[in-house]
């Protein structure tokens, strides 16, 4: 029974698995759209106790999905503290609190976590190798970027100082932090304006920094790129470890890539002969 329910929860590989996700983000985008015009106050005047209903009906569904996606796990707890099992924690939590909390209902921003459910209909098409090449393409750039931007951290430390010493607190660097901050905001060519150098020097090392900034753009864009690239070779589809729940194996792989946890088969559909 856990692994027929994994295999439907879990998976978008099989019939069962598309139908319950299509079932499921229906109801997500159904809850969103009531919490959204709840939010109007002629029509939560009006229709106030519609809105209770229906929020309360949707979270009851979303409690019973969420405990049987523990039920349904090999490790729960790894479901409960992985990302996906924390957003459908929190998309259900707002709506008890408001029975102990008063004001509560600030909390119901939360509930556009819910929005993320979308991303399952992914794994009903074409899209869902797309999403996983950009995944993987940002974790390999990870590092890389890291370094780029602390070169971009002591840029900035050290241009924000010498605009400091240069045009001083009479023309609004007031201090080194607030001269960093003119530096972020000249080399992401943002430009607020608020703070702006007035001697030809301080124009100078401006006007660098600024030509500076639209070459720094590509950088992190080339990184990726190139990840991007490599990624794009990897065939994989939405198979979701059910150990620990690492989603995105190779079509013919056995055993997961990241705990070595032998992979269910898949369903396979039968056409009967016509």
């Amino acid at each position: 029974m856990k692994r027929k329910l994994h295999s439907i929860i879990f998976e978008a590989e099989t019939p069962s698995g598309k139908t319950f996700d299509i079932i499921l983000l229906t109801m997500i985008v159904a809850s969103v759209v009531v919490v959204s015009l709840e939010s109007v106050v002629s029509l939560r005047r009006d229709y106030l106790h519609i809105f209770q209903a229906l929020e309360w009906s949707f979270t009851i569904l979303f409690t019973i999905e969420y405990f049987i996606r523990i039920y349904s796990s090999q490790k729960p707890l790894r479901y409960i503290f992985s990302f996906f099992g924390i957003i459908d924690f929190l998309a259900i939590i707002p709506t008890y609190l408001s029975l102990f909390v008063l004001g509560s209902q600030y909390l119901l921003v939360i509930r556009v976590f819910r929005l993320l459910r979308i991303a399952r209909i992914f794994r009903l098409t074409r899209f869902v190798n797309e999403g996983q090449v950009l995944s993987k393409a940002l974790r390999a750039s990870l590092t890389k970027i890291t370094v780029f931007l602390g070169v971009v951290l002591m840029m900035v430390i050290v241009v924000g100082a010498l605009m400091y010493v240069i045009e001083g607190r009479q023309s609004g660097y007031t201090s080194i932090p607030m001269s960093i901050y003119w530096a972020i905001v000249t080399l992401t060519t943002v430009g607020f304006g608020d703070i702006t150098p007035v001697t030809p020097l301080g124009q100078l090392l401006a006007s660098c920094l600024m030509i500076m900034g639209y070459g720094i753009i590509a950088v992190p864009t080339g990184i990726v790129s190139v990840e991007l690239s490599r990624a794009d070779k990897l065939d994989s589809t939405s198979r979701v470890c059910p150990n620990c729940h690492k989603e995105g194996h190779s079509s013919d792989a056995k055993y997961c890539d990241n705990c070595g946890y032998e992979l269910h088969a898949k369903e396979e559909t039968t056409v009967p002969n016509q």
